[in-house]
Order: C-alpha cells, then sequence, then structure tokens
C-alpha cells in the first residue's frame, strides 16, 4: 500500500521545526526513524496533511552520560544507545531493554524518543522511563517543558505531546542497585505477551531495601508497582514470592487478543516478575 498524500518538510534546526509544527497544529507528524509511523501511513492507520522530518536537525542525535543520569537526543538510535559504553555503563537497564526491541535492521533506523512518544503499551522503553521515573523534553514555538514519564504516558498510543510540539530528549535516570527486564513474545522481535523490568537496591545486609517493577503488555501504559513493602526487607532468598506477584497482579489490567487471554497474561507477568527481581538483585 501507499501513503496517503502529504506536504513534506525538512527544517534544518529546532526553531524551524518547531515553527513548522504550530503551523500544522494536529494535522502534522513527526517523522524520525520512522520503523512505527511509516507502517502506518503506509496501512492508512495515519494521515497526516504535513510530514516534518527533522533527520535534518543539528544536535538531536547526542547522547550524555553523567552520574545522575543518561539524556538522550530524538534522532539517537536504539543501536547508537545499545553501543554506548557510556550510556549502558552509567544505566545497564537501557542496554537490556534494547535488546528485547524487535531486531537489529529496526534498531537502526528506530530512535528512542520516538519510541517512547509512540507510547506503545507493548514497547520496552517507555516502561524503562516509567520504572526509573523518567522525563521527555518537549519544545514548542513557546519555549520548552519536560513532563515526567508518570504523566507522558496518558493511554494506548497517546502521549501528553501537544499538537505543535517537539519532543528534543528523553532523561533517564541512574538507578543505584540492580536492574532487569524479562518478557515472553511468541516469535523473536515481536511485541511482548507480557514483560516485567525491574530495579532492586539491596543494604549492606543484602536485604531489598528498594524494589519496583514495570510491566508491559498488560494496561493502557506501562505498569509501575513499588514492591519494597511486599518485600519485606527480607533477603531474595527468603521472599514471599505470592505476596510480591500478588502485588502486581492486582495492579495490571491484562486484555485478552489472538495471542493470549487475559488470565494467561496475569499468570505469565507473576512469573516473569519472580524472574526480573531475582535478575535485579544478583546483578
Amino acid at each position: 500500500m501507499k501513503p496517503p498524500p502529504f506536504d513534506y518538510h525538512a527544517p534544518v534546526s529546532v526553531a524551524e521545526a518547531v515553527e513548522v509544527l504550530a503551523e500544522a497544529g494536529a494535522h502534522g507528524k513527526v517523522l524520525a526513524g520512522g520503523q512505527s509511523l511509516i507502517p502506518m501511513l503506509n496501512m492508512r492507520l495515519a494521515a497526516p496533511a504535513h510530514l516534518v522530518d527533522i533527520n535534518r536537525v543539528a544536535g538531536l542525535g547526542e547522547i550524555s552520560a553523567g552520574p545522575d543520569g543518561v539524556r538522550v537526543g530524538a534522532l539517537a538510535r536504539h543501536s547508537q544507545v545499545e553501543r554506548s559504553p557510556d550510556a549502558c555503563g552509567t544505566l545497564p537497564l537501557l542496554r537490556q531493554a534494547l535488546k528485547l526491541v524487535a531486531h537489529p535492521v529496526i534498531r537502526n533506523r528506530g530512535t528512542v524518543v520516538g519510541s517512547l512518544v509512540h507510547a506503545d503499551p507493548s514497547a520496552e522503553l517507555p516502561a524503562v522511563l516509567a520504572l526509573l521515573g523518567g522525563s521527555v523534553r518537549l519544545a514548542s514555538r513557546g519555549g520548552e517543558r519536560e513532563v515526567a514519564a508518570a504523566d507522558f504516558f496518558t493511554g494506548p498510543l497517546e502521549s501528553a505531546t501537544r499538537p505543535g510540539e517537539l519532543a528534543v530528549s528523553a532523561f533517564f535516570p541512574a538507578w543505584p542497585g540492580g536492574t532487569a527486564f524479562v518478557e515472553v513474545a511468541r516469535r523473536h522481535g515481536d511485541f511482548a505477551m507480557a514483560g516485567v523490568a525491574a530495579a532492586v537496591r539491596l543494604d549492606d545486609d543484602l536485604r531489598v531495601a528498594e524494589a519496583r517493577v514495570a510491566c508491559i503488555s498488560v494496561g493502557p501504559a506501562p505498569v509501575v508497582v513499588d514492591l519494597t513493602a511486599a518485600c519485606g526487607n527480607r533477603p531474595v532468598a527468603s521472599m514471599d514470592w505470592r505476596a510480591v506477584v500478588s502485588a502486581v497482579q492486582e495492579r495490571i489490567e491484562p486484555e485478552a487478543d489472538i495471542h493470549a487471554t487475559a488470565e494467561y497474561r496475569r499468570h505469565l507477568t507473576g512469573v516473569l516478575v519472580e524472574r526480573a527481581v531475582r535478575a535485579a538483585a544478583d546483578a
């Protein structure tokens, strides 16, 4: 299939890009990696009157890492972040999640920020941002604003990005403990039937001092659950896993589809929660 007709724009600066987006309003779409948008155009699931290609905009491909976390520019590809020793050294969860995203050929073009804006509830990167309490920086004709992950993902394929705004970067805060990301998909590279990202911090006695998870494919947006109380300040070896799993299963809202029933997804999420928390504690 071919996409519907649109006016093509190729700005070379953020100022020019947000000006074009301001004029286009709700009829404009941003093209970065295009790994989600192009198929949607071809299947006529999206029909913007204006397509704003930001690939020529300077300064949006930067990846910077520091003690506080990692900031990823809007044109940084999945593969660039996955292979960045600074980014993944600061935050191993980025590589743990990115290696599960589709296939290498997709990761060579797809962008981290684009995945966040697309806000697919089955995608890995929104879960990472939500788990760590990160944020997305949005630019517009009126200036910039930083939106916390808790407010950014508003529903399936819906984010807090307003008409006329351009997501220019995302910030992933550092985590002082271990992390893990596990998921189950029907085929390698498919979206997960269920997945869990975990962040665990142990105290000096190797007891769980802090733990939380973010679940995908079981709600309209990543479901973040603080498990610190359920873990009971115990070592992982003596954890009450039934209580930990129940704390998560009570919060998720899985739906049935052609791939799995809602109950199977609920059960699978419980299995993955234990795997992810154990792996994060050992990391």
